[in-house]
């Protein structure tokens, strides 16, 4: 790669300069539905294994009470914090994606700028607005990189999170394009992130990392900690050693016009996204077909169904989640595809193990991630042949701004009972209005 002097500062001056007014309505619109997602699946994971084992060993050395776990009465550090909530909002893997890079972009971002929120004052205008713009670098860079960076084993959702919650965080402290250039070449030597961790608590350190050392990247520039001039396109920054073909357009073309917000998909499954159109699929044939005898099935779909969920026999819960055969087998045998489908429990289920020995499946590169087909053949003989070409959730297929809102009653009255989430719903909805948004976190406990 011929390294691109300037870059770095291009995309540093761009959230600098960039302002509320600058962000059109539909971006501002899609950046609250993010945010509204983001505090259900932050609910749904702030108390699993990952999370209670994190917070036990940071609290050893943690002397502060700065900012919020979400879902949880105990305070922290804000850089614990950070980590803390990015690591429970993607444990279960059911955060947002953004589908042309499969980026989960709100997970690293979302728990960064709510701690700086409480630690310095910060208007709801002002904190959507470094939401926006963190979303667009991780995207950004992430579509730079694409599509070869998450095949070869790089955990997308934390190599380029850790830039959106430094760009976003740094936004917030105000930082000029010189202190924004370092705190980007800070968080690129913090990137990390391995996908053969995926399915396993260890998935959580790189995510909660992207998180929390972008956070700790922009604090570090504010105090003058400087970096290299050009971080992501010099000769030996970040693009170079990804060693991919550099779309280069994709990382600054068209900045403040096409934002990558609007690109966002919220997920109705808590599993990989691309298993999201076999799960749409199984799960309408079977409302339809309640008493068909399945005898075996045949899903196709985009090759990265198979480089990253074909797992036929998933040990764990949590290995589950990244399994299309245990997703669409759980979703044909029990008709539902919830957090408790994704269960050790579930993994376990003779039926559920039975039928995931009657799926096969083939790779269709003509197939988006979005889409799938599948033929499944009943005891009768029959065969039913199924396609999907946009999964719901996804940009083409979204969910409506009352399902998200249903999804956050659920995961709140599942940690809660009785809880009334309806406080951070209406504070999220009027962010834009907020004069204060230290407070959005706490709304969640």
């Amino acid at each position: 790669m011929q390294p691109r002097p300037g870059t770095t500062e291009t995309l540093a001056r761009f959230v600098v300069d960039t302002n509320w007014e600058d962000i059109p309505a539909e971006a501002r619109h899609e950046a609250k539905r993010a945010l509204l997602n983001f505090f259900a699946v932050a609910l749904a994971g702030c108390r699993t294994e990952p999370v209670e084992l994190a917070l036990r060993s940071l609290s050893e050395f943690s002397g502060g009470r700065q900012a919020t776990i979400v879902g949880r009465q105990e305070r922290i550090d804000a850089l614990s914090a950070a980590f803390l909530n990015a690591a429970g909002a993607n444990v279960f893997d059911y955060c947002d994606t953004h589908l042309p890079t499969v980026v989960h972009p709100t997970s690293p971002l979302a728990p960064a700028v709510l701690a700086m929120a409480e630690l310095r004052k910060v208007t709801g205008p002002q904190l959507l607005t470094a939401f926006v713009l963190g979303f667009e670098m991780e995207c950004r860079i992430g579509a730079a990189v694409s599509p070869g960076h998450y095949p070869k084993g790089w955990h997308i959702t934390s190599t380029c999170g850790v830039f959106a919650s430094a760009a976003g965080t740094g936004k917030l402290l105000g930082l000029g394009v010189e202190p924004m250039v370092w705190a980007l070449g800070t968080a690129a030597t913090q990137s990390g992130g391995l996908c053969e961790c995926l399915g396993w608590p260890a998935k959580s350190v790189s995510v909660g990392n992207a998180a929390r050392n972008g956070l700790w990247s922009a604090l570090l520039a504010e105090k003058g900690f400087a970096g290299p001039p050009e971080p992501i396109a010099g000769a030996q920054g970040f693009l170079a050693v990804m060693d991919e073909p550099v779309d280069w357009d994709a990382l600054t073309g068209g900045l403040g016009k096409d934002w990558q917000v609007a690109n966002n998909s919220i997920k109705p499954y808590p599993a990989g996204f691309v298993i999201h159109p076999l799960l749409d699929l199984a799960l309408d044939w079977r409302r339809a077909h309640p008493d068909a005898v399945v005898e075996k099935v045949l899903a196709r779909g985009n090759p990265l169904l198979l480089q990253r969920t074909d797992r036929p026999d998933p040990k764990t819960g949590r290995e589950s989640q990244v399994s299309l055969q245990h997703g669409v087998a759980a979703a044909l045998v029990l008709g539902k595809a919830g957090l408790d489908q994704f269960t050790d429990s579930c993994v376990d289920d003779p039926a559920v193990s039975a039928m995931r020995r009657r799926i096969a499946v083939a790779s269709a590169a003509g197939l988006s991630t979005i889409a799938a087909e599948m033929d499944v053949v009943t005891a009768d003989g029959k065969t039913h042949t199924l396609a999907t070409r946009a999964a719901r959730g996804s940009a083409a297929n979204p969910l409506k701004d009352s399902e998200i809102e249903d999804k956050l009653r659920i995961e709140a009255a599942s940690w809660k009972p009785g809880h009334d989430i309806q406080p951070l719903i209406d504070a999220v909805w009027t962010l834009d209005k907020s004069e204060d948004a230290s407070r959005l976190a706490a709304l969640a406990i």
